[in-house]
């Protein structure tokens, strides 16, 4: 069967089908995407039977996430069959783009346009010209300069009372083990009063919960021109924070990604004093033995990690801690792992990533020697998780018999019986929930609720006046 399309095929009903892989901030480009598309009169379609464009924002971190990306791809493009569905154009945007459209371009005829990472804004000029039969070429990927602004279009996703605000774009930390600075690009920031406008926007909306993202949010600002560190402290964090926590509408400001090196107490200070932002930190550290994080280009020790950790829950009690870690990293011996199981038992961080090294091209741990095996990398992420799920379940029962602040997202996913929500130590999609077993409340109402039950990762109450 043939499934490549031709150009000059008008869009006669500008329907739409789009899919978004990969992580929040990826969903924030295609939420701008569709809000381009949408000036443009496009409508989105829930099937793809009846979408004249269907367009998947691609992710290539891991193995795993490559695979999914090149096979939702290959199941959408079917519907170019006249037989099956309407699609004139199928477009790969994203990450996996970026890093393979010359041999994606060989290798999936099927695929009509491939734009990267720094390209989105374009799709709608890009359309018209493959509409027109104008497109020269296939690929639109270039080294990533673009961030979007207050003044691009953006449709949100997300559940109406939260979204994701995307701070700045690109990395320029070049840890040993990550693709992304070559697939995002250089670190450039959105200006404070970009990010006041768009929150201002949301909240006007609806939204009442901002989960700032970015790459390393502990950089942010760094690119502007001028700046410079006062006294080791980034002044320009402490003054974005403190303005989005300002915005009337918006309730919750909740932070991601920020380094442990550059954490300074300025920081923590805000954290601790403003009302409105989550008392709740995304600290990746990967590692806790010395000689693991320094082949990981990593800027600190895990003394400094330990030192961080408890200077956080000195100036902001209960704070809840999120965290991330790689097992099996090259050279990692069963010294350095037990470094990292000590860690992990002793700092007691609420919720844990853990992930299993895999080399990946075009990183420069791809080259490092004294690779550990999958099987002793499998059974070193076993450990890991049973220690987590212990430390998890004993920060739990903190929680039994307090009166919290819950977020409502509405009736329980299992039975009308029930609501769900989050509290403040919760974030979107990976930390467990409050399940809500007595009193009434609407998607996004705010409500104090009594924790009867303790889960191993979710909490079960009642709403209290």
């Amino acid at each position: 069967m043939d499934t490549t399309s031709s150009m000059g095929e008008k869009f006669v009903s500008k329907s739409l089908f789009f899919t978004s892989l990969g992580c929040s901030k990826n969903l924030v480009d295609s939420e701008v995407m569709l809000g381009h598309l949408g000036l443009d009169g496009f409508k989105v379609s829930q099937s793809p039977e009846e979408a004249e464009v269907i367009i998947v924002n691609t992710c290539s971190f891991v193995e795993a996430a490559k695979k999914e990306s090149i096979e939702t791809v290959l199941d959408l493009a079917d519907f170019k069959n006249p037989e099956v569905g309407n699609c004139k154009a199928l477009v790969m945007s994203g990450c996996m783009a970026q890093r393979y459209y010359g041999e994606l371009e060989q290798e999936m005829p099927e695929v009509d346009m491939f734009i990267g990472t720094g390209e989105y804004n374009k799709i709608v000029p890009l359309l018209k010209a493959f509409e027109d039969g104008k497109l020269e070429k296939k690929s639109f990927v270039e080294i990533p300069k673009f961030i979007h602004t207050e003044f691009d279009p953006r449709i949100n996703t997300s559940p109406g009372y939260m979204t994701w605000l995307k701070i700045s774009e690109g990395c320029n930390r070049n840890c040993t083990f990550c693709i992304i600075p070559t697939l995002r690009g250089r670190l450039r920031s959105r200006s404070i009063d970009s990010l006041v406008v768009e929150a201002k926007r949301l909240g006007s909306e609806g939204v009442k919960e901002l989960n700032l993202i970015s790459q390393d949010f502990s950089d942010y600002g760094s690119d502007f021109e001028g700046f410079e560190k006062v006294d080791g402290k980034n002044p320009i964090i402490h003054n974005m924070l403190k303005s989005l926590a300002e915005v009337e509408e918006i309730d919750w400001v909740r932070v991601f990604y920020f380094y442990p090196d550059d954490l300074t107490e300025d920081v923590m200070d805000i954290i601790a004093t403003h009302p409105k932002i989550c008392k709740y930190l995304d600290m990746p550290i990967q590692h806790f033995a010395d000689s693991v994080l320094k082949r990981m280009n990593r800027r600190v020790t895990g003394e400094i990690i330990r030192s961080k950790v408890e200077k956080l829950r000195e100036k902001i009690p209960g704070i809840v801690l999120r965290t991330s870690v790689i097992v099996g990293f090259p050279g990692e011996s069963e010294e350095d792992f037990e470094a990292l199981l000590a860690g992990v038992k002793e700092m007691k961080f609420n919720h844990l990533g853990v992930f299993k090294y895999s080399d990946e091209e075009g990183t420069p741990a791809l080259r490092l020697k004294d690779k550990v095996s999958q099987e002793v990398i499998d059974e070193r992420f076993e450990k890991i998780y049973e220690v987590q799920k212990e430390v998890a379940r004993e920060l739990n029962q903190e929680f039994l018999g307090k009166t919290i602040e819950v977020l409502v997202e509405g009736p329980h996913e299992e039975t009308e019986l029930l609501l769900q929500g989050r509290h403040q130590g919760q974030a979107p999609d990976i930390d467990g929930r409050v399940i809500i077993n007595d009193g009434v409340a609407e998607a996004g109402d705010i409500v104090q609720v009594e924790v009867t039950e303790v889960l191993d990762y979710d909490l079960v109450g009642a709403i209290v006046e």
